[in-house]
């Protein structure tokens, strides 16, 4: 018989609280979350180039052809410089957001009644595990931008050069640098996804598409939908973590020098946008069908 589909609508009934307070249960959703994300690093190698290219037109507002030209005269093995820490943060990443947001989700919908709709729950447990990804992942961050930049290969030729170099300095110009704009993404980035994933998965199949379909479609959209938006903090982001000479400017400064840098223009802050678009179309997509296919299957069994 049918029942629903917990993981797709994120909102627990009276029947289900005792299968989703049980610890074993509460760990499934860190392991799924992992394990999703580590089943989409092939396509993130794969596109890793692509991300690159991005990087690239973010920190040095060029055309795209202009950026392929740059990084294949620098050669095969320097395109995959950087390539670590995007693979580790990735698996680890999904198992904090969509284990750590699962729980604060529990937590929040077996507290009182409050003035905050039951729809919206998701989305604000998706707030709070936006902000403790940044506080965890921002070191990550800004030691990829710091490899990925081609102008620090010949002072920091090493991961462990890198690694040394920002452990010299203050947390917030080293490991910690542009954390604001970083907890502001991941915290609304987070939000929106949890908050939209449900309905837009619902919505999709109502169309007549299979559930694993669904879930794919819902993660692609979602994950666009978010991009977007957000995309002149990532811009804002790179160019603050990527240099590691110089002088160390506040927030307000820094965007204020990449407005100026694109001369004022919208069209060219997003400059390597539309590529933003198909990496978090083919990652997000999968790693959202996986993990809502191994819920099911996990709830399926339960029952």
């Amino acid at each position: 018989s049918a029942h629903p589909n917990h993981s797709i609508t994120m909102v627990r009934t009276e029947d289900e609280e005792p299968h989703r307070s049980d610890p074993v249960a509460r760990f499934r959703s860190y392991l799924h979350g992992g394990t999703s994300s580590l089943l989409s690093t092939l396509p993130t190698i794969i596109v890793f180039p692509v991300y690159k290219t991005v990087f690239r037109q973010q920190i040095h507002n060029t055309l795209v052809s202009q950026t392929v030209s740059q990084l294949y005269k620098e050669g095969p093995v320097k395109l995959y410089r950087g390539v670590a820490p995007p693979l580790l943060m990735r698996t680890l990443n999904g198992t904090l957001l969509f284990g750590l947001q699962d729980t604060l989700l529990h937590q929040l919908s077996s507290s009182p009644p409050s003035i905050i709709p039951t729809s919206a729950l998701p989305a604000l447990a998706g707030l709070g595990a936006g902000v403790v990804e940044a506080v965890v992942f921002t070191p990550f961050e800004r030691v990829q931008n710091v490899l990925q930049n081609g102008q620090n290969d010949r002072q920091l030729p090493t991961l462990r050069s890198v690694l040394i170099r920002l452990r010299s300095e203050r947390l917030a110009s080293g490991y910690y640098r542009a954390f604001l704009p970083i907890a502001a993404r991941n915290a609304l980035g987070s939000c929106l996804y949890f908050g939209l994933k449900g309905p837009m998965c619902a919505a999709v199949e109502g169309q007549g598409l299979s559930t694993t379909a669904s879930s794919f479609l819902s993660g692609t959209l979602t994950s666009m939908a978010i991009s977007l938006p957000l995309y002149p903090l990532s811009v804002l982001v790179a160019n603050m973590q990527a240099q590691v000479e110089g002088e160390v400017h506040g927030l307000r400064s820094c965007w204020r020098m990449l407005w100026e840098s694109r001369q004022r223009s919208v069209v060219l802050l997003y400059r390597g946008g539309s590529l933003v678009i198909l990496r978090s179309c083919i990652t997000w997509g999968i790693t959202t069908a996986i993990y809502d296919k191994q819920e099911r299957s996990a709830s399926d069994f339960s029952l």
